[in-house]
């Protein structure tokens, strides 16, 4: 990766999550996202581990970290048509970044270098704060 995984703010997952359910979240950020956005395009993943158990993220998919390198490519391929992939642990300060950097160095390798099969406009983000800041709100 050439830089910083780009962060994505609770506020920003707020809008796209209610976007995808046609509610306004009444918030003035901006998602990187359409105003009709499908839940269909939209991934939250989940990778903490026994921490998990307090709550999580609606519509979210948890893979544990502990068994993320495993699950990497088979997850590389059931989110190719998603337009947006957002990453988080508790915090998002090393478990939810190094599994966005892992799925992205699996997404760069089953792709070969070719953004031309559909897979190229899939934007990863990771969830500012992780579980704990969505929790806050």
């Amino acid at each position: 990766m050439s830089g910083p995984l780009p962060r994505i703010s609770r506020e920003q997952l707020c809008s796209l999550l209610l976007a995808t359910t046609g509610r306004d979240s009444g918030s003035s950020a901006s998602p990187p996202s359409s105003p009709t956005f499908p839940l269909s395009s939209l991934a939250v993943i989940d990778v903490r581990d026994q921490d998990h158990v307090g709550g999580h993220i609606h519509s979210s998919l948890h893979i544990p970290s502990s068994t993320f390198d495993y699950r990497c490519p088979e997850l590389v391929w059931e989110l190719r048509e998603r337009q947006i992939v957002i990453f988080h642990c508790a915090l998002s300060q090393q478990r939810g970044p190094c599994a966005a950097e892992r799925y992205l160095g699996e997404r760069r390798r089953l792709l070969k270098g070719d953004d031309d099969d559909g897979w190229g406009g899939q934007r990863v983000y990771v969830l500012e704060g992780g579980f704990v800041s969505w929790q806050e709100k």
